[in-house]
């Protein structure tokens, strides 16, 4: 039932629940032991399959998962560090600058390879790209883009057909939209012509992945950029309609991040659960609604993937930031 509620919830994002949470969900609620809170950017329906894993082999132990989006959780964990016990956000930069600024306890006895953890306090346990995710009706007997340019040129060849049903993140409030777009910058200049050729045909900004694709489903847009792979894939599954790509020029590639609050009164439950994360890599059998796992560094290229690494902090320094912000808007806002 919980997994129809979730799922209810990621095609239909007005709905919301209490406390401003996007969902709010209790497993093993009458376990005699600990309960955990962990606060994600995970929607529920792709997470919960995990928490059942460590559940089961941990049936004394109770977890309250409270959902939000990446940039709101980066500022509850700095206001209230004592309210959850373990984040897990898609925003590798934020997650690296938390773990930097103390708000992370070091779990030393969690053993993985150092390129998928931060001094021992932030831990990587999926590897997910960004994807370009269109409608397929809209290219019906045309070239489907397959690079940043091949979408440019698709979107100049016919402007008002794709006027205002173009998608991608609100980069001003979407962590994750924020970690994209500055990497993508960082890669090549075809982001910045991709954000004009994109802002002048009214695209629409978004807070989050699944309300892109929510959008894309119903066919209110025809192209998103950006999408969370993940995401896109269990809905692509069941939409026929849908085509995820991922570009072939070059792909962003992020590694979902989980780290245990310092100021947490259940340090041994959290990090058995981080370790599970971590070390177990669970797989859900007969399922889509699951998380990718973490790829070994052999099966992607070094700069494809975005590396846990002080380099990660450059576009969160205020003036860079706003730097970065400014020819956004001006790329976009037009």
């Amino acid at each position: 039932m919980r997994y129809l509620i979730a799922l209810v919830l990621l095609v239909l994002p007005g709905l919301g629940w209490a406390d401003d949470w996007e969902d709010q969900l209790i497993f093993n609620e009458r376990a005699d032991g600990p309960r955990l809170r962990v606060i994600s950017s995970t929607d529920t329906v792709l997470f919960a399959p995990l928490i059942d894993g460590f559940v089961a082999k941990n049936p004394n132990i109770s977890v309250e998962y409270l959902v939000s989006g990446t940039a709101d959780i980066n500022q509850r964990v700095r206001a209230t560090p004592d309210a959850f016990d373990i984040v897990v956000s898609s925003a590798m930069d934020l997650q690296l600058k938390l773990a930097n600024d103390g708000f992370a306890l070091p779990l030393e006895d969690i053993e993985t390879p150092s390129w998928a953890q931060w001094h021992q306090s932030l831990f990587a346990f999926t590897t997910e790209p960004a994807a370009i995710v269109i409608n397929r009706a809209a290219f019906e007997g045309q070239d489907v883009p397959q690079t940043r340019q091949g979408l440019i040129e698709a979107l100049r060849k016919r402007p008002e057909e794709f006027r205002g049903r173009i998608g991608t993140y609100d980069v001003r409030d979407s962590g994750l939209g924020y970690l994209f777009a500055t990497q993508d910058a960082r890669a090549s200049e075809t982001f910045w012509r991709l954000m004009e050729v994109m802002g002048g045909l009214d695209v629409r900004l978004y807070c989050c992945s699944g309300e892109m694709i929510n959008d894309l489903a119903d066919g209110t847009i025809l192209v998103a950029y950006n999408v969370l792979g993940s995401y896109a894939a269990v809905r692509a599954e069941r939409k026929d309609a849908l085509e995820v790509i991922f570009p072939t020029d070059f792909q962003t590639i992020m590694m979902r991040t989980a780290l245990v609050s310092r100021a947490t009164q259940q340090p041994d439950a959290a990090e058995a659960f981080v370790q599970y994360l971590v070390e177990e890599k669970p797989v859900v059998q007969g399922s889509q609604l699951s998380l990718p796992p973490l790829m070994s560094q052999g099966e992607s290229t070094d700069h494809e993937t975005i590396g846990l690494n002080p380099a990660l902090l450059t576009f969160l320094d205020d003036l860079k930031r706003k730097k970065f912000l400014s020819a956004w808007e001006n790329a976009v806002i037009q």
